[in-house]
C-alpha cells in the first residue's frame, strides 16, 4: 500500500502542506508515502512522437500509489494555477483519446485520491458562497475523466494570517489518515448509493401521497388528474432534494 501527496503550492511549507504532512504522517504502520512538490518539476505540455521525461516520471510514481492526495490552494475561486498545470499537461497520461476525439479511463482508473484546499475568506463566507467549490469540482472533474475514485475532501478557510493548523483541522487530516490507509475495492461506495437512492425515493412518494390526500376533494378520482397532480409533486421534491445535496449539504466550511 502506497499514499502519494502532490503538494501544489507556491509555498512549501505552507498551510497545504502542513495539512497534507499531518495525513501523511498519520496513516496505518507498514503503509508507504511519498510526497512531490510540484514546482520542483518543469512540466510542460507533452509533444505527441516526442519523449517527455517529466511526464514519464511523474506518471511512474501515480501509477505506483494506490491514493493520491493532492493539496493545492484555491485562488480566485479557482483551483491554484499549479495543479491546473499538471492537469493540463498530464492529460494524455491520465486519459485514453478515441478515434472521435472523446476520452475513455486511462492507466489509472480504480485508484483513489483526496482533495486538500484553503482559502482566505471565512467559514461561513465559504459556506454561503462556495468559494472552493470550483477548486474542488475541478479535480472531481478531472479525476472522473481519468477513472480515479474520490475518498473525501479536507477545507481550510479563514487562512489570512494563520500561520498553524487549527486542532479540528488537524484531527480531520488524522481521521482521513485512516480512512485512506486500507484499501479500497474498485467502487466501494455503489451500494451505498444505491441504498441511499431507494430510501430517497420512499420517503418522496410517502410525501407526495401525503400531500394528495387533501387534493383528493378537489380532483376526485380520475386517474389522470391523480397521475399529473402526482408527478408534478414528485418532481418539485426531487428538484428540492438534488439542490440541497448539490449546493447545501456539499458546502465546504
Amino acid at each position: 500500500m502506497k499514499i502519494l501527496g502532490i503538494l501544489a503550492s507556491h509555498q512549501e511549507h505552507g498551510l497545504n502542506a502542513q495539512m497534507l504532512d499531518e495525513v501523511l504522517k498519520n496513516v496505518d504502520e507498514g503503509v508507504e508515502t511519498e510526497t512531490i512538490y510540484l514546482e520542483n518539476y518543469k512540466i510542460t505540455p507533452h509533444k505527441y512522437h516526442e519523449k517527455n521525461p517529466v511526464l514519464d516520471e511523474l506518471s511512474e510514481k501515480l501509477l505506483k500509489s494506490d491514493v493520491w492526495v493532492f493539496a493545492a490552494p484555491t485562488y480566485f475561486r479557482e483551483l491554484s494555477g499549479v495543479l491546473k498545470n499538471f492537469f493540463d499537461c498530464m492529460r494524455p497520461k491520465l486519459v485514453y483519446f478515441k478515434e472521435n476525439g472523446d476520452t475513455i479511463p486511462g492507466q489509472f482508473k480504480n485508484k483513489h485520491y483526496l482533495s486538500i484546499s484553503s482559502c482566505y475568506v471565512s467559514p461561513l463566507e465559504n459556506f454561503i458562497t462556495g468559494v472552493t467549490d470550483e477548486a474542488f469540482k475541478t479535480i472531481d472533474r478531472v479525476m472522473a475523466a481519468a477513472g480515479v475514485i474520490k475518498v473525501g475532501e479536507i477545507v481550510l478557510p479563514g487562512t489570512f494570517g494563520m500561520k498553524e493548523l487549527p486542532h479540528n483541522k488537524k484531527k480531520l487530516c488524522q481521521k482521513y489518515a485512516k480512512k485512506i490507509s486500507v484499501k479500497k475495492r474498485k467502487d466501494d461506495s455503489t451500494l451505498k448509493r444505491y441504498i441511499q437512492l431507494f430510501f430517497m425515493i420512499a420517503v418522496m412518494a410517502l410525501i407526495t401521497m401525503g400531500i394528495q390526500l387533501p387534493l383528493n376533494s378537489w380532483i376526485g378520482s380520475n386517474f389522470w388528474w391523480n397521475y399529473i397532480s402526482f408527478t408534478l409533486i414528485f418532481f418539485v421534491l426531487l428538484s428540492c432534494i438534488l439542490h440541497f445535496m448539490t449546493f447545501v449539504k456539499h458546502r465546504r466550511r
